[in-house]
């Protein structure tokens, strides 16, 4: 018989209840107001999204690089281990407490990821770090940036994601690149509208799904077309 989740740490956001939950020594799930937002065991498309996005970029002298969202430290983990010792990687995530469950009871998954020199998380939103990037100089520009968020580009046509994933959105992520700069997007499936907008905002376009079986998501790999 199957253990049973128990819930280790929780705390209440505008979206509901997140939860903690733990089953035996290395299941962890994380949800919000009973849904589902990711599993430990279910991390495939993550880490394909940031072994893509980096990959360009192993030749680069000291890759500079942006994640939007933490998650469970999967993501941050591959994007690491795809980068040259040189490389900078800022996190930007929203809640404080997914940070202390990284460094907590989540760091054996990725061997304390976060703690990591070349890795700096910043307690914000990730669309106004992209924002600030863009408004800057070529200095605060990025190599790659890698949106790895619970909700992806079907939220854009839907009027409520358009801060990151609309036309404005995508203009100003274009912006925040360097030149040949990666931008790289996880979604729960293909979205044509999502890869319009991609085109018309100077990016050419990649999607895959990764794996074989089972839930199969979706990673977009754009690039800025100089």
């Amino acid at each position: 018989m199957a253990q049973a989740w128990r819930i280790i740490d929780r705390t209440e956001t505008d979206e509901g209840l997140l939860d903690l939950r733990q089953r035996g020594q290395k299941d962890f799930l994380i949800t919000i107001a009973g849904r589902i937002l990711m599993n430990s065991s279910a991390n495939r498309s993550e880490i394909v999204l940031a072994q893509l996005a980096c990959a360009p970029l192993q030749q680069v002298p000291q890759p500079r690089v942006l994640v939007g969202g933490l998650g469970m430290g999967f993501t941050l983990k591959a994007a690491l281990d795809s980068l040259p010792a040189a490389a900078a990687v800022m996190v930007a995530e929203l809640n404080p407490i997914m940070v202390s469950w990284c460094r907590g009871p989540l760091a054996p998954l990725t061997g304390g990821a976060v703690d990591d020199p070349r890795a700096e998380v910043v307690l914000a939103d990730v669309a106004e770090v992209i924002a600030n990037a863009a408004a800057k100089g070529k200095e605060q520009r990025f190599d790659a940036i890698i949106l790895d968020l619970y909700e992806g580009p079907y939220e854009g046509d839907q009027g409520r994601g358009d801060y990151l994933y609309g036309k404005k959105a995508l203009e100003l992520s274009r912006a925040a690149l360097r030149p040949g700069g990666v931008f790289a997007v996880w979604s729960e499936d293909p979205d044509q509208a999502f890869e319009k907008r991609l085109r018309s905002a100077g990016f050419s376009v990649h999607r895959q799904r990764p794996g074989r079986g089972g839930r199969r998501h979706v990673v977009y790999i754009a690039r800025k077309e100089n």
